[in-house]
């Protein structure tokens, strides 16, 4: 898939960096089948999803619902968030494995076997929920995005959008895990996916500082200054991605494309797009990714 090698062997912090994380995946193995128990239904008359993390929370759309919406909302909310880890997930399988074992990934292989299969362990419990407790998993509304010609390019991008990715649903899963207004379900399924992905963002912060350095060295200013725009497109499009048009409808909320508008042009909504990004965006902005913060 790759034309040239992607990753240095003799790169030691990488090696053990790649080395330690999979001692911790073997280390912290479970069985996901076994650790779950899943109620037969959730409670409807109380929040799915921390109300400070609802896309509407702090946006007069919000002050115009009543309790019970809201509640319905964050239910729907919390469907669409998981139905985004699905299909989150499901690319970053299909790029780690075009990538494993070929040319340029040979150190990184055997980590990316338990990404593998600890992603779709992932993808697996994060569907069930959606389907035992809202009947569906929606669609699939992101954008596709091209990588570029250049193959050491292309590296970058999947990876950095993978990373992004990842630290974005973090960002939910750590409040979420450990939220005591939710209930023991939904707080086990972002607290176990929290403290697996600290290892895939700490795999992906290496191999996309990794990456970069070598292209640094090989494109000239201008095209990495287009890889920076590309990111921050990116990560502007995955957070408004989770103020759902579809979530809203299912809520009762009517004319849910103009709702949407107004959370998504609300001060509110920058704010908090700022705080879901910064992790992220420092990391990038530190390593000289990014010559300047913003991506809100």
């Amino acid at each position: 898939m790759t034309a040239a090698p992607a990753l240095n062997d003799t790169d030691e912090k990488l090696r053990e960096t790649l080395d330690r994380l999979c001692m911790m995946s073997e280390r912290d193995y479970y069985d996901p089948y076994k650790v779950f128990k899943w109620p037969k239904s959730l409670p409807e008359q109380t929040f799915w999803m921390s109300p400070e993390l609802m896309s509407v929370h702090g946006t007069d759309v919000a002050d115009e619902l009543g309790i019970e919406q809201l509640h319905r909302l964050s239910k729907w909310e919390s469907i669409n968030f998981y139905s985004l880890n699905v299909h989150g997930i499901r690319e970053l399988l299909n790029e780690i494995i075009g990538r494993i074992h070929t040319r340029g990934f040979e150190m990184a292989s055997e980590y990316m076997h338990h990404i593998v299969g600890e992603e779709n362990e992932h993808m697996w419990f994060f569907a069930t929920f959606c389907l035992k407790y809202g009947g569906k998993i929606y669609a699939d509304k992101q954008l596709r995005w091209n990588n570029a010609d250049q193959a050491e390019a292309a590296n970058f991008l999947v990876f950095a959008r993978l990373w992004i990715f990842e630290e974005i649903v973090d960002y939910f899963n750590a409040k979420m895990g450990v939220d005591q207004r939710l209930h023991e379900t939904i707080k086990q399924v972002n607290a176990i996916h929290h403290h697996d992905e600290s290892r895939h963002i700490a795999f992906g912060r290496q191999i996309v500082g990794h990456l970069y350095t070598k292209l640094a060295s090989a494109l000239p200013a201008e095209q990495l200054l287009e890889l920076e725009r590309h990111l921050k497109d990116y990560m502007r499009a995955s957070v408004d991605s989770l103020a759902s048009p579809a979530a809203y409808r299912d809520a009762g909320i009517p004319d849910p494309y103009a709702a949407r508008r107004r959370v998504l042009e609300s001060p509110r909504w920058q704010q908090f797009t700022t705080s879901v990004l910064r992790r992220p965006t420092d990391y990038l902005v530190k390593s000289g990714i990014f010559t300047e913060g913003a991506a809100a």
